[in-house]
């Protein structure tokens, strides 16, 4: 059964792909942001299929635009909700506290933004989760911080992608640019430690404990 509103762009997007074929994401596919297909996976449990490398897309020449281009294709049109963990909303007027608090900063990059390019991101990405998430309406500001950070949409989406690839090896992602340093535990993912200690998980802590071990040297 297809999930989405009917007549909407991810409607038809799922009943396109419905055939479990691949298809263009240019000529044939009206969901253009990779975030959709984040939402696809993590929120809605639509199984989608992956290419040789493990990537949630395929290079493919399109006999239509004569180019290699991204399709996608679904693995199978069951929906698997029994491992999702649900997630409550943000509420506007959090949101905009936490831009406030943030001041607008990218964390990843450490650049000033516009705050309407900035997205909300939990620091413990969906995929690590393991029970539905608490209710976001009353938080103070030091839940915010302790919970969220600001990204920009390529920024959220390159850290889903090491978030997921550390689900699959559990080996933790490496820190900027390629830096290999976890201020608590290794690159071994631990249960106990969880993602704490991690580039990924606070980039803010994570500069700030590896300045002070430079140092300290």
């Amino acid at each position: 059964m297809n999930p989405f509103k009917e007549g909407s762009n991810q409607y038809k997007d799922f009943e396109t792909m419905s055939d479990c074929k691949w298809h263009c994401s240019k000529c044939e596919l009206l969901s253009g942001q990779a975030k959709t297909w984040q939402v696809w996976r993590q929120e809605k449990g639509i199984q989608l299929d992956q290419d040789e490398s493990g990537n949630w897309y395929k290079m493919i020449l399109c006999p239509n635009c004569g180019i290699k281009t991204v399709h996608r294709k679904l693995k199978s049109t069951e929906i698997v909700t029994e491992n999702l963990k649900a997630r409550t909303g943000i509420p506007a007027k959090v949101a905009k506290r936490a831009k406030e608090l943030f001041g607008c900063v990218d964390e990843y990059s450490m650049r000033t933004e516009a705050a309407k390019v900035l997205e909300i991101d939990h620091r413990t990405p969906q995929v690590r989760w393991t029970t539905n998430e608490d209710d976001n309406s009353n938080l103070t500001d030091e839940q915010i911080k302790a919970k969220f950070m600001l990204l920009t949409s390529p920024n959220n989406l390159l850290k889903s992608r090491v978030c997921e690839e550390c689900v699959k090896t559990n080996k933790r992602g490496k820190g900027y640019k390629e830096i290999e340093f976890w201020y608590v535990g290794d690159e071994n993912y631990s249960d106990d430690i969880g993602c704490v200690g991690c580039f990924w998980h606070n980039p803010s802590k994570w500069r700030k404990e590896l300045n002070k071990k430079i140092k300290e040297k």
